[in-house]
Parts: structure tokens; C-alpha cells; sequence
């Protein structure tokens, strides 16, 4: 059986949100950017957005391209949320859940889980995860926790359609030497080996500091955590894991990375196999971003980011041709033979 190849992308649309907290782009600039967008798109199937404020502009454009969607908002004083859009002549929504993690006293971002069907292969499903996740780099714990609920209701709605394949999304604000990191390519993490404040890897990742130490060399992109047994209070170890008594996370996915698994050039990737940089600002310069993919799925290309050397030159971002803080990831995957003559 041929396999199915099925494109999916992922960005973050600072543009549509309040520029640098404060100010609104012009609604001519804002119209603009969402059509030219739109078009940048028309070869995607799958687009998954981040920090959507302006929901209704862009469902207008995107459905005029092709395109259905569905939005989750996020709590608190916040206007923007997730957005997962998917072509309407390719595929239909049969299942979906929207995740607020504020029930859950994992602060106020959002998640999102869909399940679709193609229109053409209707044996076919697949699971679709898109998450934003807490920025604080001192908080782990609440990061990890984001993170292992959304995995727990996605194993839910995986195995209430049949095990689904299962592909991940977002901007996880942890670096792809953390902890973090590595709880989802992994199958568990015990986080009593962890300093909470450390889990995510973002400290010591301001640009001055990455630019400032080996030069020579792009790992400083990637910030080890410290690997210290610190305390943790019950409630810490409570929003990780689930529960104070609890001090092992766990991970139902057998998660793989787009970007690590297909090799890419040495000025775009580092020694992980992910982008060098997803991100530049004035506070960050690294990467955060990813997109994963469980059994029954194969990356069958990527594109890769902007070269770093360019990436540096634009002095952060967003910037004149790049509208958001965040490169955009794009991956084409391909569901294996096996995941569907199983059934």
C-alpha cells in the first residue's frame, strides 16, 4: 500500500496579536498580512496557529482559502488563544477537545485536540495535538504539567477512535536540552532529579549570554539545565505530575521529533537535529518549537528554518519580512502501511 502523504504547519501569528503588549497593527496591514498568508498556505494542509487574537479576521480569510477551523481561547485577561485549521476538501472534524488548563490551576494557556478523517480514505484518522505552553522559565512544574494533562486526554481520545496516530504541535517555551525535551521523547521523567526551575532550559539563553560564550560554536543555542536535586513543594510536585504523592511523570506516546529524525544543514540545525533557533527576541534566542509524531506516522520531509548567520542579522524578530518571534516549522508526514493494515 502506497503511504499517504499528509503536509502540516505549524507558526506563531505574532502579527495578529497586540504588538509588543501593547498596540494593534493597522487593520489595512492586518487584512494584508492575512491574505498573503492565506496564499502562503494554499499548499498546507494542516496549519496550526498560536497567539490568535483576531479569530474571526483570520477564519474569514482562511475559509475563503479553503479552509475550517476551530479556535480556544485562553483564560484570564488574555485575548488570544490556538487555532487549528484544516482543508475542508480533505478532511472532517469528528472529535475535538478544547483544554484550559486554568481548571486544573496550571495558569491560563490553552490546548487543543482534534480528530479527522479524510475525505478521501475514510478509514483513515488521525489525532491532532496543538499546544502553547506557559513561558515563566522558573516555572517547570507548571510546564510539565501542561504538557502531561494534554498527553493524558490525547491517550483518551486515541484509543476511544481506535489508537490513533498522533501528531504534537506548539511552542513548549523548553529548550531541546531540557528536561522537558526529553519527558517527551521519552516514556517518563522522575522529576526529583530536577531543579523545577531548570526543567524547561530557557535560562541562559538571552541572547547576550548565547552570543557572548563559544562563538565559535552553536550549542550555547542549547541550554543544559542543571541536573540538581532541589526541593519541591507538594503543590510543585502536585502541578507535574498530578499528584503530591507522585514523583515520576509518565508519557503514553512514543513521541519522535520531525526535525531531529530528517537530517538538515549545519547552519540550520545543532547537534540534536533540531533548528539552531525558533525564536530571537529581545529575551530569547534558541529554540522552543517543535513538531512531533507517535507510531504509525513518518516524517517524509522538512522544511528547514532560516540559515542562523541570516536569522542573526535581522537583530530579533519580528522584523520586516518576518512578522512573528517565532520561524515557522513545516513538516510533510506520511501515515506508515502498518498503522492501517492493522486494523
Amino acid at each position: 500500500m502506497p503511504m499517504f502523504h499528509l503536509r502540516r504547519h505549524y507558526r506563531n501569528l505574532l502579527p495578529l496579536t497586540v504588538v509588543d503588549g501593547t498596540t494593534p497593527p493597522p487593520e489595512h496591514r492586518l487584512t494584508k498580512e492575512l491574505k498573503l498568508y492565506a496564499i502562503g498556505l494554499r499548499s498546507i494542509n494542516l496549519p496550526l496557529l498560536k497567539e490568535v487574537d483576531k479569530y474571526f479576521d483570520v477564519s474569514v480569510i482562511m475559509e475563503k482559502a479553503g479552509y475550517i477551523g476551530s479556535y480556544t481561547r485562553r483564560t484570564g485577561d488574555a485575548i488570544d488563544g490556538c487555532a487549528i485549521f484544516w482543508k475542508a476538501d480533505k478532511f472532517r472534524l469528528i472529535d475535538e477537545e478544547s483544554i484550559k488548563f486554568k481548571r486544573f490551576n496550571l495558569r491560563d494557556n490553552v490546548a487543543q485536540l482534534s480528530v479527522l478523517e479524510m475525505s478521501k480514505a475514510k478509514s483513515r484518522k488521525l489525532l491532532i495535538g496543538n499546544i502553547h505552553v506557559l513561558y515563566n522559565p522558573s516555572r517547570g512544574d507548571v510546564k510539565l504539567g501542561q504538557i502531561r494533562y494534554l498527553l493524558s486526554r490525547a491517550e483518551i481520545l486515541s484509543q476511544k477512535w481506535s489508537n490513533l496516530p498522533f501528531v504534537l504541535a506548539g511552542d513548549f517555551n523548553s529548550t531541546p536540552e531540557s528536561a522537558i525535551y526529553k519527558f517527551l521523547s521519552s516514556s517518563e521523567l522522575s522529576i526529583m532529579s530536577y531543579d523545577r526551575r531548570e526543567l524547561s532550559g530557557q535560562s541562559g539563553c538571552h541572547p547576550a549570554e548565547v552570543l557572548g560564550v563559544k562563538k565559535e560554536s552553536w550549542r550555547p543555542f542549547y541550554c543544559w539545565g542543571r541536573q540538581t536535586k532541589s526541593s519541591w513543594s507538594d503543590e510543585e510536585i502536585k502541578a507535574a505530575t498530578g499528584s503530591a504523592d507522585c514523583q515520576v511523570v509518565g508519557n503514553p506516546f512514543r513521541l519522535t521529533s520531525s526535525y531531529a529524525t530528517l537530517k538538515g544543514p549545519s547552519n540550520t540545525r545543532g547537534s540534536s537535529g533540531e533548528p539552531l533557533a525558533t525564536s530571537y527576541h529581545e529575551k530569547f534566542l534558541g529554540t522552543v518549537d517543535y513538531i512531533w509524531y507517535s507510531d504509525g506516522l513518518v516524517p517524509t520531509r522538512v522544511v528547514d528554518t532560516v540559515p542562523i548567520d541570516i536569522l542573526l542579522r535581522t537583530g530579533g524578530l519580528p522584523c520586516e519580512k518576518v512578522g512573528s518571534d517565532h520561524l515557522a516549522l513545516v513538516s510533510e508526514i506520511a501515515f506508515t502501511t502498518t498503522s492501517e493494515e492493522s486494523k
